[in-house]
């Protein structure tokens, strides 16, 4: 019944296949002194919430957030369901079909459009990151800019996003399960897996630089509620979504009231005797970088992209985990392929003395390469004896026409680069080049036994400001 009311407030989205509409619809339905927004409360002065204490009252609402995960995933597999030819087809259970989709997995690409990987899918990892820190009694109301209360809360909303993300792809209530979507080319890849919770991490974190720059000054510059209610909820689309799943006014803020009761607090002056010292320069404890991939491997091209993470163990040492894969280019003609990569090591990485920041690693972990072969002859026998099939289905022809072969190993990298910082939370990796030695064998007359990458990308520093 609340999944029905929710749907009725607001055009609810398939990440998987769709992106959401704007928040437009949904502040036209609803009204604006909902329950839940705070604006029932005495008019007060309420200025950003420092961060909270991490001692008394740092439990997660486990209930609370199961119910709420359930209800979001039941929003997005009901609408799935509901719009999905393909996902009704493949029907529901744990038995062959299931344990196809998550065998089937390999690869970076899924087949889907850019939005739906690259915006779809990271709106869904920042919306279960903002279930998470809505039930999270210890950092969920730390604002952006409050210090390193506010990075734990969103490195551990991040997590939550991960596994939320993993369950959504191919757990018991996923996309593997109902629908049965990565059995069938082309759904296979694990672009998902990287880009939902990674890039749903830096959607959460722009949100809130969004609503400390931009929503708070306009709500201290003026009193019109329909003015305050348009900034907060289009602004920050994740948590608007994520405070009507939780059964809030979608522009509820924990940190201070709702868009009647709101008031800015007055404005505090420091002498400048009394001024704190400048911290001195520290590195950032936490890395997450996306970063686009280029490759020789395999005696052609191989491009694709991935994700990195990074946690400082010492002044100058880091453990890095990158996952990232690519399509294979230049191979001959009606055979295609792609790889995944899976590393995990040491990065010697001097401690910050300037805007620039070189580094060197070893990394050590697995590589899986997949090759398919399309036999044009039999693809035209198959399309002719199913010519009256819905051209909504006809992925599940795909295996009457190709075959598929694959092979796995061992890989070793060692790599250089230099980061060159923007500000104390951004910064560019300017070139990162990697030399890659791996066990795999041939695969079609083509050795994968080695390699070089070039990669260049955004850094997301955390714990430095």
């Amino acid at each position: 019944m609340l999944a029905a009311l929710l749907l009725s407030c607001f055009s609810l989205p398939s990440f998987s296949h769709t992106l959401p509409p704007g928040p437009a619809a949904f502040i036209a339905a609803c009204a604006p002194d909902s329950p839940g927004g705070g604006d029932g409360d005495p008019v007060r002065a309420v200025p950003i919430a420092p961060s909270r204490s991490p001692g008394a009252g740092s439990a997660i609402q486990w209930g609370r957030l199961s119910s709420d995960s359930i209800r979001f995933l039941a929003i997005m597999h009901g609408f799935r369901w509901a719009t999905e030819a393909g996902t009704r087809a493949g029907g529901f259970g744990y038995g062959s079909g299931y344990q196809r989709s998550v065998e089937n997995l390999h690869g970076w690409a899924d087949g889907d459009p850019f939005y739906v990987n690259y915006v779809g899918h990271p709106m869904q990892g920042a919306v279960a990151g903002r279930l998470f820190l809505l039930n999270d009694r210890r950092y969920g109301a730390t604002e952006f800019g409050s210090g390193s209360d506010y990075w734990k809360g969103k490195l551990r909303a991040a997590a939550f996003a991960w596994a939320f993300s993993e369950q959504f792809e191919i757990g018991p209530l996923s996309e593997a399960s109902i629908g049965h979507i990565q059995k069938d080319f082309p759904q296979q890849g694990f672009v998902d897996h990287v880009i939902t919770p990674s890039v749903g991490l830096g959607w959460m974190i722009a949100e809130d630089a969004l609503d400390r720059y931009v929503v708070l000054p306009v709500e201290n510059a003026t009193t019109n509620k329909y003015v305050r209610l348009l900034v907060r909820a289009g602004l920050n689309p994740a948590r608007t979504f994520a405070n009507v799943v939780d059964g809030k006014a979608p522009w509820y803020r924990a940190s201070r009231a709702g868009v009647l009761a709101y008031r800015a607090a007055p404005a505090r002056t420091f002498s400048a005797d009394r001024a704190a010292p400048p911290e001195p320069l520290k590195p950032a404890p936490f890395e997450f970088t996306v970063a686009p991939d280029f490759r020789q491997f395999g005696g052609g091209s191989c491009v694709g992209g991935g994700a990195e993470a990074a946690y400082r163990v010492a002044a100058e040492l880091q453990m890095v985990l990158d996952v990232n894969g690519c399509k294979l280019t230049g191979l001959q003609k009606n055979l295609s392929g792609d790889a995944l990569f899976y590393q995990v090591g040491p990065r010697w990485t001097p401690l910050p003395t300037s805007k620039w920041s070189p580094y060197a690693h070893v990394l050590f972990g697995g590589v899986k390469i997949t090759h398919e072969t399309m036999y044009p002859d039999k693809k035209t026998i198959v399309e002719a004896a199913n010519k009256n099939l819905d051209p909504s289905l006809a992925y599940t022809l795909h295996d009457q026409y190709t075959s598929r072969e694959e092979t796995s190993g061992v890989a070793f990298t060692a790599g250089t680069g230099v980061d060159y910082k923007l500000n104390d939370a951004l910064a560019i990796r300017v070139a990162n080049i990697e030399y890659l030695h791996t066990s795999a064998a041939s695969l079609g007359g083509l050795s994968y036994s080695s390699g070089l990458r070039v990669t260049t990308g955004l850094v997301l520093r955390l714990g430095t400001w």
